[in-house]
């Protein structure tokens, strides 16, 4: 327990009553619109709003509300959270912040003390809180799991998962599902063995713990040679998704380690670059999908299933849409795992298509080479972690990519623990910068209905609405508004950072709200 060493909540004014959301709340989050209980909105993770004061005829006069300063210089990555007349931000690295959701005014905020020196892979950031009756839980980047008191930001428990020092780290917000809160470790690029754990939300012990790296004895192992496994990789960078009436919650595995040498890691190396589908109560795998078998080029599967239910080919369909960092859009069944369609949603080179099961038909002379081997997508995919939305009003899947090719090498891959094990880096195409864009998919097909095409590339989330919008923002630091069937852009606000987060939308004081987080502050929009 480390809570003795946590620096103490400081309590600038009171906020209100605490919040209490239970998990009969979490499951009809979508039937309140008008708070954000979730890191994607839902369990189902459609990352969609049923607010409509903000629409098409009026987004013009969107007005700037307030806007929260973070006291830091990291990638803001986080989603905030809004439950009872409170929002709950996390600002980089292990901060928690409560916030007046109609003003910015600061309620409390919460300092959590990391070591000297912590090995994240890909900048000191974390992407939010979860919440539960009226406690938040949080991961830390030195592999710790916290959960704090709603009203005061006091710490209730801290538990430690796993040894930073070996490359372990957390950056994912958790999923609650029922009395448990499930959250998994990043540090692939580390050579970390990856898991998820489910921990008691009362009292922080561990239910129950699935590798996503197999180890003797267990399904999959048979998938990696040697004692490759014991540094595999397969992190978890991405908030999950839950289906109550399967009971079933849903994972994206991220890639195999090393990187981009896998010489050293012959088989198609279970669970990385999968989805993986668990049984909330024990941790017991119910059917898995590997998109990218024995990956070459870390793409890994970050991306949030989004859970859909629609008539797919003449009967009605439990589905999870998947548009993947490899380049193809997948339709799974997610109540078996069976693939049921797939292809390319962006410009690809490295596969000649997919299988009647969806695996990939690799090209030859696709794969890394110690001289390095020019593929399209490029090293950071199609798409990557920034979280798509789907809108059951237009119909549509949204998905943030880049169109851009690497230049990828193989090199060597020896481990040391708790410094890099990755087999090389890739390289830019200096004569093709590439660019990316908003690009609106048939969610049946992965067919490309229009695009929103973007200067450079674009690390935002999108946010649909019942107001027919859409909300992104790009690395230029633009935040705007689109219309959800056509793509024209109807408002544009330059907010003079670049965005790496995902947009919400709540309702205060009678008024529809959205707030993204863009450079190192939190910006909340509203109609005049």
């Amino acid at each position: 327990m480390k809570g003795l060493y946590w620096l103490a909540a400081t309590v600038l004014i009171a906020a209100q009553a605490p919040a209490q959301v239970t998990y009969e709340r979490l499951l009809r989050a979508e039937e309140e619109p008008g708070s954000w209980l979730t890191y994607s909105g839902s369990y189902k993770s459609h990352r969609y709003s049923k607010l409509d004061e903000i629409r098409r005829e009026n987004v013009k006069g969107l007005q700037l509300d307030w806007v929260f300063q973070a006291r830091s210089l990291e990638k803001f990555e986080a989603t905030p959270l809004v439950a009872d007349g409170v929002m709950y931000l996390t600002q980089a690295p292990n901060d928690v912040v409560a916030l007046d959701p109609q003003t910015g005014q600061v309620f409390w905020r919460t300092s959590y003390p990391l070591p000297t020196r912590i090995n994240p892979c890909c900048g000191r950031v974390n992407r939010g809180v979860a919440i539960l009756g009226d406690t938040l839980y949080m991961g830390t980047l030195d592999a710790h799991l916290v959960a704090l008191d709603a009203k005061t930001g006091t710490i209730l428990w801290d538990v430690e998962i796993a040894d930073y020092t070996g490359g372990y780290a957390i950056a994912v917000s958790p999923l609650v599902v029922k009395d448990k809160v499930i959250v998994g470790v990043a540090g692939g690029e580390y050579g970390i063995r990856g898991f998820l754990d489910a921990y008691d939300a009362k009292s922080g012990k561990r239910v129950w713990r699935f590798y996503t790296v197999p180890g003797p004895g267990e399904a999959g192992h048979e998938t990696w040679s040697g004692d490759a496994w014991q540094r595999g990789g397969a992190s978890i960078w991405l908030t999950g998704s839950f289906d109550p009436e399967l009971n079933l919650t849903y994972w994206g595995v991220g890639n195999p380690s090393p990187d981009w040498n896998a010489d050293v890691r012959p088989g198609d190396n279970l669970y990385s670059d999968s989805v993986i589908a668990l049984d909330p109560d024990t941790g017991q795998l119910k059917w898995h999908f590997q998109f990218t078998p024995h990956d070459h080029w870390d793409w890994d599967a970050t991306q949030i299933p989004v859970l859909a239910d629609m008539e797919f080919r003449g009967r009605p369909r439990k589905l999870m849409l998947w548009a993947n960092r490899n380049g193809f859009y997948y339709v799974l069944d997610r109540a078996t795992g069976e693939f049921l369609h797939g292809q390319p949603f962006i410009h690809q080179t490295w596969a000649a298509g997919l299988d009647e099961r969806g695996r990939p038909v690799v090209r030859p002379g696709a794969r890394p080479t110690p001289e390095g081997t020019l593929v399209y997508p490029g090293v950071q995919g199609g798409t990557n972690w920034y979280s798509p939305s789907y809108s059951p009003r237009s119909g549509l899947f949204y998905v943030p990519v880049w169109e851009y090719a690497s230049i990828y090498h193989k090199g060597d891959a020896t481990y040391t623990r708790g410094n890099r094990y990755i087999g090389s880096v890739p390289r830019a195409v200096p004569d093709d910068p590439g660019y990316g864009a908003i690009r609106a998919l048939d969610p049946k097909t992965g067919e490309k209905k229009w695009e929103i095409k973007m200067v450079k590339v674009t690390n935002s989330g999108i946010l649909s609405t019942a107001g027919d919008i859409i909300f992104a923002g790009n690395n230029e630091g633009d935040f705007f508004a689109a219309d959800a069937h056509s793509g024209e852009i109807l408002w544009r606000k330059r907010l003079g950072g670049a965005v790496y987060s995902s947009p919400i939308s709540y309702v205060v004081d009678g008024r529809q709200r959205v707030a993204i987080a863009a450079g190192n502050a939190l910006f909340t929009f509203g109609l005049e």
